[in-house]
């Protein structure tokens, strides 16, 4: 290298997406020579302006299975509908065993939520919820029926649109 110059370094693209890893599990496959193992990553993405995915990625490396993971994710966006910090209405999702409540909250309510729907709706860029649990404990069930929930939530606007009505007449 001459004297004088620089090296130059490829700057990395920032995301517009936050990341983050809800869990990662060791799945083990017993074969004839012993087991092997390899990792399974659940992801949750958002740009906390109103969209928000998840994904699931296997790999014999955490930070692959991470990648993998990501790359679905980012695939899969939902619009959340927003009222305000909130969201809209009471609703209830489901998956499998999994049931999540989600229910508006005034503002200063702040997120009150357990680990994978809290990743879900930070994510999202919900800053006002209250969320319950009530069914099953596993990860990826608790996720999907969070974005279950999400997914049907519909703003006032969508509600007088189906019913063929003003939207003032909705809210009250």
């Amino acid at each position: 290298m001459q004297k004088g110059r620089k090296k130059r370094r490829r700057k990395k693209e920032e995301s517009p997406y936050e990341e983050r890893v809800v869990s990662i599990g060791r799945v083990t496959k017993v074969v004839k020579g012993g087991r092997r193992f390899r990792f399974n990553a659940l992801v949750v993405v958002g740009d906390k302006k109103g969209k928000v995915g998840f994904g699931t990625g296997k790999a014999q490396e955490v930070p692959d299975a991470i990648k993998k993971a990501i790359e679905v994710a980012k695939k899969n966006l939902v619009k959340v509908p927003t009222y305000g910090n909130t969201i809209p209405h009471e609703i209830t999702g489901r998956h499998g065993g999994g049931r999540v409540l989600l229910k508006p909250a005034v503002e200063g309510t702040g997120v009150i939520a357990g680990g994978p729907v809290r990743a879900v709706i930070e994510a999202a860029g919900v800053n006002d919820i209250l969320s319950k649990n009530l069914g099953s404990d596993s990860p990826i069930n608790i996720i999907r029926a969070t974005m279950h929930a999400i997914e049907n939530l519909r703003t006032a606007e969508q509600v007088a649109r189906t019913r063929g009505k003003d939207p003032k007449e909705i809210i009250g």
